[in-house]
């Protein structure tokens, strides 16, 4: 009898604990002051405890008119709305665990929303660097031949309207396999050849790995500075070597070029590693690296 009685005003209330999830939420403990948290809970579980008075005594009217079990209502009324009470408090309470939670994954969510955005800002402003900086190489090696050789300057700025259209498109993707990466190193290479000529020789050897993928653009400021820092200043010119080999788990690019021995080795800025450092770093962390010698 106590089964028939309880069972269903337990599953009742059940459901109108739920509502303490709305309770919680019309009044957040972080913007709404001090009296509403406590003040809206607790009226809301005396509201929720008298209804589940009023439906416990309809049920035990019901149960004794048709069934014939008269449940002592007056005696356990008191001890009902308590629990009622207690109960409801307590699904208050869970509730604003779950939101208190909620709000911290949140704000989690946030945080490395933001900091995916702040390294992609990063990247875009480190990748938008690398072409001026060819471009301006570039623009004096053809001021400086449109008087020595004219026609030179000239195949110089189709191949550089050509490697512009080229490193444009590819810079658009995220990552690019390593054969298209050391067929646009060939493009700007086909462009110093105008201004170096047979004092530019270059060998590159890619073996399996032309499908390792990588961020474009990676190696052209390296194959830049091995041709402006080194070849260019070599009196009989040298060979570019470009070797790549790879691992299931690793692409290992290796860069040579001769240099000369008198000329200081920090010659240059040292964005152009620079640049390539940090993109690394930017993108992998501790597993890429970039060293010379």
């Amino acid at each position: 009898q106590a089964t028939v009685v309880a069972f269903p005003l337990a599953l009742a209330y059940a459901f109108v604990c739920l509502s303490a999830w709305y309770v919680s939420r019309s009044t957040p403990l972080a913007t709404s002051g001090v009296t509403r948290p406590v003040g809206t809970p607790v009226g809301a579980s005396f509201l929720s405890s008298a209804a589940w008075l009023v439906l416990a005594r309809g049920w035990n009217r019901l149960l004794a008119r048709f069934f014939g079990l008269n449940a002592p209502f007056g005696e356990i009324a008191a001890i009902l709305f308590g629990f009622g009470l207690l109960l409801y408090m307590l699904s208050i309470a869970v509730s604003y665990i779950i939101a208190a939670f909620e709000h911290a994954r949140d704000a989690e969510r946030r945080q490395l929303q933001a900091q995916v955005q702040s390294r992609e800002a990063e990247l875009r402003s480190l990748r938008a660097q690398i072409v001026p900086h060819f471009l301006f190489n570039s623009l004096h090696s053809i001021s400086a031949l449109t008087t020595a050789d004219p026609p030179g300057a000239r195949r110089m700025t189709v191949l550089l309207g050509d490697f512009l259209r080229e490193s444009l498109s590819l810079g658009a993707s995220d990552r690019i396999p390593l054969a298209r990466e050391l067929a646009l190193a060939e493009k700007y290479l086909d462009i110093e050849r105008v201004r170096l000529g047979d004092r530019l020789r270059v060998a590159i050897s890619q073996g399996d790995a032309g499908e390792c993928l990588l961020p474009p653009l990676l190696l052209q400021p390296i194959v830049e500075n091995a041709v402006k820092h080194g070849i260019a200043h070599v009196l009989e010119g040298g060979t570019l070597s470009v070797t790549a080999t790879s691992t299931p788990s690793q692409l290992i690019i290796v860069v040579e070029n001769p240099a000369d021995a008198d000329r200081p080795s920090r010659a240059g800025t040292g964005m152009g590693l620079q640049n390539v450092r940090s993109r690394l770093q930017a993108l992998f962390g501790r597993e890429a690296s970039v060293r010379w010698a």
